[in-house]
Formats: C-alpha cells, sequence, structure tokens
C-alpha cells in the first residue's frame, strides 16, 4: 500500500475515467480471484451443508463449479446453485444452531 496518497488533480476528464475504469476493472478482478480461491476449499464430490433463508440446514454434495457459484444436489435431490462462502464442510459444521441464515439472494433453486 502507498503512504501517501496518489496524486491525481493534474488528471483532465478523460484520463480520470480511465483510471476510474481500470480500478474498477482491477477490484473486479480482485473479488473474483477471492471467489476462485474459496471455491478452491470444496472439491467436486464433497459433502457440505447450507441454510437458505425460511428453509432448514440443508446437505448436499458438490457436483460441478461454475464461474461464481458450485452447483449442489441436496440429499433431498432438489439442484442448488450456491456462493462457496455460504458452504459448510461437514466437519466445520458444529450445530445447526452455529450455522448463520443466508441471504435468498445469495442462493438460486435450480
Amino acid at each position: 500500500m502507498h503512504s501517501h496518497p496518489i496524486p491525481i488533480d493534474h488528471l483532465t476528464e478523460a484520463e480520470l475515467v480511465d483510471l476510474n475504469h481500470r480500478v474498477v476493472t482491477r477490484l473486479r478482478f480482485l473479488h473474483e480471484m477471492k471467489l476462485h480461491a474459496r471455491m478452491l476449499d470444496f472439491s467436486v464430490g464433497e459433502k457440505v451443508s447450507f441454510q437458505p433463508d425460511g428453509h432448514p440446514v440443508l446437505f448436499a454434495t458438490i457436483v460441478k463449479y461454475n464461474r461464481k457459484t458450485v452447483t449442489l444436489i441436496t440429499d433431498g435431490g432438489q439442484q442448488w446453485n450456491v456462493a462457496p462462502v455460504f458452504l459448510r464442510k461437514l466437519t466445520d459444521m458444529g450445530s445447526a444452531a452455529d450455522q448463520a441464515s443466508v441471504p435468498a439472494t445469495a442462493l438460486s433453486k435450480v
């Protein structure tokens, strides 16, 4: 990190717009790298749990990696696409009460 601010007062509007575009692109890349790293914490075939809003804790098997989510098949046969941040390895699970509720927008039932 820089200890002092990057001078931008001399930049033109076009240069500021270009800089903004490059900053946003870089932030998106860093975010995707974090998601990818979190996804690699899990393996296809691994058993996990997750808790969508309004549902009890569900247990599932990872069947596929997607760009931002993994595809799961629950023990009941339902297919879900879930961001890896909301998954728990069964060894990490503890009690169901320890599992935080997940916003419905973060999960999608396929």
